[in-house]
């Protein structure tokens, strides 16, 4: 047999040459070309060399960054509000992120055209701030400082102390009430 069919072992040329040899092909079914080829060799053999790849030097491909409008406004979002209240819930087919309304109501306002840029990103937080949505900006407190009641800044301890200071007639246990009488009224 010629062996493989692959032009990786012999050429086209050897492998007819040798299934003449063998009595496979007769003389007279010898194709045409065959003769011409025998008479005008090439001056280089036409061989299957295995390419060889080159390990040192690797030339890095130019894969060119795919961005879209709507990865500018999130990549901006994500900057100011972190990832938003709510976790992803990949469970529901139907959720929709933080990110992705608020992506949606920036478009619609865009679309509008009534805005300028800089005030576009504002308006989109306040516009879903009247939807119910709460957005808070990252590194900030959830509520104003100016605003918070300086109670809720107290310890725990100085909180005790104070009503023990308060209380009338000594110290007593917090959550312990003294007994009091109440007042008898004739009837």
């Amino acid at each position: 047999m010629a062996g493989s069919r692959l032009e990786k072992f012999g050429t086209v040329f050897t492998r007819v040459r040798d299934l003449m040899r063998s009595g496979v092909v007769k003389q007279s079914d010898k194709p045409i070309w065959y003769d011409v080829y025998k008479t005008f060799p090439p001056m280089k053999d036409p061989l299957y060399v295995r390419p060889v790849a080159k390990i040192y030097g690797k030339k890095e491909e130019a894969v060119p960054n795919i961005f879209y409008r709507e990865d500018e406004i999130r990549a901006k979002f994500y900057e100011v509000y972190g990832t938003g209240p709510r976790v992803f819930d990949l469970s529901k087919s139907s959720f929709v992120s933080t990110c992705q309304r608020f992506v949606e109501k920036y478009t619609e306002f865009e679309s509008q055209g009534e805005l300028e840029k800089q005030s576009l990103f504002e308006e989109t937080g306040k516009a879903l701030l009247a939807e119910g949505l709460v957005l808070r900006r990252r590194g900030t407190p959830a509520v104003a400082s100016e605003t918070r009641n300086p109670v809720l800044g107290m310890k725990l301890t100085d909180m005790l102390a104070e009503q023990q200071a308060d209380a009338p007639g000594g110290t007593q246990t917090p959550g312990e009430e003294k007994p009091t009488q109440a007042p008898v009224t004739p009837q």
